[in-house]
Formats: C-alpha cells, structure tokens, sequence
C-alpha cells in the first residue's frame, strides 16, 4: 500500500515555557497582581526580584518574606506565592526576621521595608540587625515620604527636597549605606528602579551573599514624590544618577561560558563563599568595594556634594553571621524534636542547683 500523497505534516509541539537551572518557569515566582499606583517603583523592584530569584534558581518555598507597614510593605504579596511570609506591625520587621531565620536558617529572608518603616519607627530594630549581621537580603523602597499618609516628608529626605505644596525640606537625611557600613553590615548597596539592569546584578549578588545585604533603592512615589524639586523623583534620578561602576554577577554554573580576560587595572572581581563572583568594571573612580574606610569617605563625600551614587559601596564575603557568631547546630532549630529542646528533670535540677 502507498503512503498517502499531500498529507500536511504534523503539528510542531508547542514550546513550554523557559525553565530555571532547576526546572521551574518564571511564573512560579510571581505572586498576586500589584495594588499599588500605576507607575510606582515598587512594581520595578517587584519584577526585580522575580527576576534575580529565577535566574538564581532559588527555591520558592525556601523563602521566607518578611515586611513591615507601609507601601513597600505590601509587595511581599507580589511575588513568590509559593514561599512563608510575614506581614510584621510597624517598624517591627527586623526583629520577626530574626527570630524566623534563627528558628530555620535553611531558609533565604528576604526583607522589604520602606524608608519610613525603616529609618523612623523602625530604626532601632534596623540598627541591631545591621550589627549582628543577620543573614538575610534587606530592601529598603525609598521614595523620601510616606506614601499612605498623604506623602509627609520621611527621615531619607534631602536637605532641600520640596513638597508638591512648595514646603522645602530642612532637615539633614539619613544615610542608610553610611550608617549599615559604620554598623558592620557586609554588603551595602545603593539601586534605582528605573535602572533595572543594575538592580538586576545587585540582588543576584545580594542573594549568593552569607550575611544580611542591604540594598538602599530609590523607588519614585508616582502620586506624591515625582514632581520638579523632588531629589527622589523619575526625572531628578535619570539626571543625577551617577553610577560608580559597571556590576554583574557571575554564578557558578555560568562561570564556564562567562569567563572573560579584562585588562588589568580595569575590573575587580569578588569571590563569594556560597559561588559566584561579583564582577564590577570600573567607570569614572577608582574605588574598591572592599575596602572599608574607602566606601564611608566615598558616600561622605557624595552627601557633601549631593551626589545620587549608585553601585555597591561595601562588601565582605567573609564576615561571620550571626548564625556563625551563635554557633547553633546545623539542623535547624524548628527541626528539632522535642528531646533535644527540653532538658531532663535531672539535668533541670543540676541548673537549679548551681543557681542557689
């Protein structure tokens, strides 16, 4: 029998979507749809973050999100359906992440806050997570006001900076980057959501990082910072952004096809612990990112001058954790049973004993 003629052929199968390093499409990674302002920021940083977890391989449900109040806050709902989360009350985030990361450090935080829960109400719980060097990644959503509050002025606010109702700014901000540097944090970083390729790098790099990574993002508030006189809007970052380097991030697995021969002098590249390197091309400065003293004087220098830099400032890839400094045993403490959280009658009384 003859095959039969002017068949049309079958059908290709249709493409799947593009999966990870470990199997898993981008879709596994986003979360519900954003609530916020068309236009905000915080759904670049979002998007961001979906992004830098995917290309990581990163385990959804081995995350645990953590956020305090406010605009920012909310956008731990946007991404990673799939991982623990915890919505803390004000300014309260630091402490709830410490406790969880404790209770599981098998598990990657990822913190959000803004600068209002951060650097106001929050700044006390901020300032000890920075010196016992927690091992999470920290966001900080900085649009200089508070956004659900009619856009008041925040703590981040530049000297100058003007309200859409004309008042002016007079208080001195403070510096995130300055004050986690001078507190012992061992990746400090600064982005802006309108330069989503550099935002990428950092929070990949923050993400293969062992220790708590700040990254400071300036994230314009559409609705009340986006206007002529604001120095945390679109337009004044796309004028004034300055970054200090060229960043990428190489992992281990793409480090094969990656590999490239700069000339000397023109790049500095950091190992990290967990694989990887964090490659950073030089621009306009000669700086190096390792070195303390030198990223405080850079940063000091730029808030006399009212610079906007960006880049990552610090880092430390050897700093010991405080999972390290606590030396707690490898299971993690929420994993173990019962007989070895509770101590014996016997072993109770001995306590007891040499407290009398």
């Amino acid at each position: 029998m003859s095959a039969p003629t002017n068949v049309p052929p079958a059908p290709a199968p249709a493409a799947g979507p593009k999966l990870n390093r470990i199997g898993l499409p981008l879709t596994e990674y986003q979360g519900a749809k954003s609530t916020l302002c068309a236009g905000c920021g915080h759904d670049v940083i979002t998007n961001t973050i979906v992004s830098a977890l995917w290309e990581m391989g990163v385990e959804p449900h081995r995350v645990a999100k953590m956020s305090g109040i406010g605009c920012s806050s909310k956008t731990t709902n946007y991404f990673l359906n799939r991982a623990w989360g915890f919505n803390s009350v004000h300014g309260r985030m630091p402490a709830v992440a410490t406790g969880a990361i404790l209770a599981n450090h098998t598990l990657k935080g990822i913190g959000v806050s803004g600068d209002g829960d951060t650097a106001a109400i929050g700044m006390g719980q901020f300032v000890h997570l920075l010196r016992r060097n927690v091992p999470m990644v920290y966001l900080v959503e900085n649009n200089g006001v508070y956004g659900l509050t009619k856009g008041q002025f925040s703590p981040t606010a530049d000297t100058g900076s003007k309200l859409k109702s004309g008042v002016v700014n007079d208080l001195p901000p403070v510096d995130l980057c300055t004050m986690a540097i001078e507190l012992g944090c061992g990746f400090v970083a600064r982005s802006f959501s309108a330069d989503r390729k550099q935002l990428l790098q950092i929070l990949k790099a923050a993400v293969a990082h062992r220790g708590l990574a700040l990254i400071d993002i300036i994230s314009p508030c559409v609705t009340f910072n986006d206007h002529p006189g604001s120095t945390k809007s679109y337009d004044y970052g796309r004028q004034h952004e300055e970054p200090i380097h060229e960043i990428g991030f190489v992992p281990t697995w793409e480090a094969a096809d990656r590999e490239v021969d700069p000339a000397p002098g023109e790049t500095t590249d950091v190992a990290m612990p967990n694989g990887g390197t964090i490659r950073l091309k030089k621009i306009a400065r000669e700086f190096d990112p390792r070195d303390k003293a030198a990223a405080l004087d850079l940063l000091r220098e730029a808030s006399t001058k009212q610079e906007f830099l960006t880049g990552l400032f610090y880092v430390n890839p050897d700093q010991k954790t405080f999972i390290d400094l606590l030396d707690t045993v490898e299971t993690p403490l929420a994993a173990l049973p019962e007989s070895s959280l509770r101590p014996t009658k016997a072993s109770l009384d001995a306590i007891n004993e040499d407290l009398r």
